[in-house]
């Protein structure tokens, strides 16, 4: 999966800060007519690229749809990650390293994401890493079917899928939750051997961030404009 820069995360939060001094003049005359003045939102502080900010971090954002949004954009930084998007591709064959080179040797997915007869996916990956030989592994290596394909999706695409059941493979959120917090092959992408870049943070932190996103209400990011 590839890392996704704060940038986005902070654009979601620029409509809030542009607005903030015309704000705190409206906070003003609110105070003199006795009503109170409506709550400003505070953006995240950064953190480095192989961490993860926790749910924590986005409390100073006080409308709970914003916040909701925000969350999924930082656990996107997990989704589009090459570790995770690597093995969501949208077509037959799976990709390597940070570029997202095609596989090689040549493989296809087959009719049920695991490659086809004489050259499966598990003919080379084994349920673990094999370092000398730079091979990842884990148990039931597979590719995402066709329908959960991540590669070159934004975050606002990815959380479309993840919340329709005809696309997340018949999930409740809680489910989706659950997959992503304690699945062995998802796992790997924290543990992926042979000096490849692992994805930010832990699993666990991107399970309460998810926890957290279901929690406000599960809302999905906007498409960036052009």
């Amino acid at each position: 999966m590839r890392a996704v820069p704060a940038t986005p995360l902070a654009s979601l939060h620029h409509s809030w800060l542009d607005r903030a001094p015309a704000l705190g003049v409206l906070g003003l005359v609110l105070a003199c007519s006795g009503r109170p003045a409506p709550p400003v939102a505070t953006a995240p502080a950064p953190v480095a690229p192989g961490e993860l900010r926790t749910p924590a971090a986005f409390d100073g954002i006080a409308e709970r749809a914003a916040r909701s949004q925000a969350l999924f954009v930082e656990a996107s930084r997990v989704l589009t990650h090459a570790r995770c998007v690597n093995c969501h591709p949208p077509d037959e064959m799976p990709r390597q390293g940070d570029g997202h080179a095609l596989h090689d040797p040549p493989v296809l997915r087959g009719e049920a994401d695991r490659g086809i007869p004489a050259l499966g996916c598990t003919t080379c990956h084994q349920d673990r890493n094999i370092e000398l030989a730079r091979v990842p592994g884990a148990p039931d290596w597979r590719l995402a079917p066709l329908k959960m394909a991540w590669l070159d999706r934004s975050p606002a695409a990815i959380c479309g899928q993840l919340k329709d059941p005809a696309r997340n493979g018949g999930r409740t959120l809680r489910q989706i939750r659950d997959h992503l917090a304690h699945d062995v092959l998802v796992g790997w992408a924290w543990q992926p051997g042979a000096g490849r870049a692992p994805a930010p943070g832990t699993q666990a932190e991107l399970g309460a961030l998810v926890q957290a996103w279901i929690d406000t209400g599960a809302v999905c990011p906007e498409e960036a404009k052009r």
